[in-house]
């Protein structure tokens, strides 16, 4: 049987690998095999890091998709927590998997995002060190999924209220 691919897009602090982790904590719990994917640790694990362009986070993203299309087998959970800001690499995705995939888009207000910067980010954006952060001040914006997705907004959902929702949308 293949995995539950789990797909947490949105923009950076969102709050996508706090869901992921605490998810994956759940499972394993349930002695269900679970493998996740984080896009950070993803991205530093390759030999050549691609750059923050739309080719790169192209590039990026379909290794991704490989990676997990390779271990889809030898899990019953795979949950992947990525920015994931362009639209064909989701559709690519959801092609591939199929019934099995479930795109969570979480979300919250840029303000919430300011607040929680645990990686100072859109501080750095707003005075301008970063020229390319993502969804924010950037070429590069989030392109929204223009199928059903789940949205998770992490303003009004608490982390056990949003993995309530996320199981609830499972089949």
């Amino acid at each position: 049987m293949d995995s539950k691919i789990l797909w947490f897009t949105g923009l950076s602090g969102t709050g996508k690998t706090t869901i992921s982790n605490s998810l994956k904590n759940d499972l394993l719990k349930k002695k269900l095999k679970v493998l996740q994917v984080d896009g950070d640790i993803f991205r530093r694990s390759q030999k050549k890091t691609n750059k923050f362009t739309k080719l790169g986070i192209k590039l990026n993203n379909f290794k991704i998709i490989e990676y997990i299309f390779l271990k889809k087998k030898k899990y019953d959970y795979i949950l992947v927590s990525v920015i994931s800001p362009l639209e064909v690499t989701r559709k690519y995705a959801k092609k591939l998997f199929g019934n099995n995939y479930y795109e969570f888009f979480v979300n919250c207000k840029i303000k919430t995002l300011k607040k929680r910067d645990t990686k100072d980010l859109y501080a750095k954006a707003d005075s301008k060190i970063i020229k390319n952060l993502i969804g924010y001040k950037s070429k590069i914006y989030y392109e929204k999924s223009k199928y059903k997705t789940i949205s998770i907004n992490t303003d009004k959902l608490n982390l056990n209220n949003a993995k309530r929702k996320i199981l609830k949308n499972l089949n």
